[in-house]
């Protein structure tokens, strides 16, 4: 990066919503209307650090993709209404399509359904000098179907375990995972979108009054807010267990979208910037070819 001041200040900003070891973490202890040390009037400002920041993405994409050693996942996982699809189209859209790819995991097909719970996420999982998206995830087998436990009975498992025990072996099983991913080149990071109750109904309330987002509306969201308290007790103990060094979560407040999305736009700056990325650097005989290319061309 040409400017380490924007690597630094993604990185202060981002370590105030991060969470590397959950023993301690509680959910209440942030504020879904937290904006750090901005204002309300400061959207302006707001607008000018996200656009630095969709440039400094942009580079360091381009750095990774030429390099092809590294590829990064990027899981969002939150209530319906929090901004997840806003937040990727707005903080990506300065990334070359080429290097980027998002996927998205709704109610599990019959065919994902007859393999494991992580199968149909790891075949979306990015190449070597890609970043991946996944709006929703694996995690959705320890939240939805935590308050839902009636849909594993179409998982078909092999062995009935009693729930707690299940859930316990479901952690394991996505930490082990994710240390695999990093141990093999794939940088891990997973950003939880922390939005309010009253703010969800807010803007589910806008989706009906505008017929231009009722669309996004469905009848079934306002169901799973019945599940409010089980679904915020089901992300604490997901993030609680699975927060590690390597694969952390980011608990980023979500009832402000301009906020949110510099807080992610920091996140994925500052998940790259630890990576070191250099352009392949040209050396040996591939300089004489090119100076045998230079001789080649210039004589035409």
């Amino acid at each position: 990066m040409k400017n380490g001041s924007v690597v630094r200040n993604a990185r202060r900003l981002s370590h105030r919503y991060r969470v590397t070891r959950g023993e301690r973490f509680r959910l209440r202890d942030t504020d879904p209307a937290d904006i750090a040390d901005f204002t309300a009037d400061d959207k302006a400002r707001a607008r000018e650090a996200l656009e630095i920041g969709i440039e400094a993405l942009a580079e360091m994409q381009d750095r990774l993709y030429a390099q092809d050693r590294w590829s990064v996942l990027v899981l969002f996982q939150a209530m319906d209404a929090a901004g997840k699809d806003g937040a990727i189209k707005h903080v990506l859209t300065g990334v070359n399509p080429q290097g980027c790819h998002v996927s998205s995991f709704k109610v599990p097909s019959a065919e994902e359904l007859d393999h494991d719970f992580l199968w149909r996420c790891q075949q979306r999982l990015p190449e070597r000098g890609r970043i991946g998206i996944f709006n929703r995830s694996y995690y959705e087998e320890v939240l939805v179907v935590r308050v839902h436990p009636e849909l594993l009975e179409s998982q078909q498992l092999p062995k009935a375990l009693p729930l707690a025990k299940l859930w316990k072996q479901r952690y394991r099983d996505i930490r082990q995972f994710e240390r695999y991913l990093v141990n093999n080149g794939t940088l891990v990071r997973k950003i939880f979108l922390h939005v309010s109750h009253e703010e969800q109904k807010r803007r589910f309330l806008a989706r009906l009054a505008d017929p231009q987002k009722n669309w996004k509306f469905s009848s079934a969201d306002v169901r799973e807010r019945r599940h409010w308290k089980e679904y915020m007790a089901a992300y604490e103990d997901a993030i609680r267990a699975t927060a590690t060094p390597d694969a952390p979560w980011y608990v980023v407040p979500a009832d402000n979208k301009w906020f949110t999305r510099i807080v992610v736009s920091s996140a994925l700056i500052d998940a790259l910037a630890s990576l070191d990325l250099q352009y392949p650097k040209v050396t040996g005989s591939k300089l004489k070819d090119f100076a045998a290319a230079k001789r080649e061309l210039l004589a035409k």
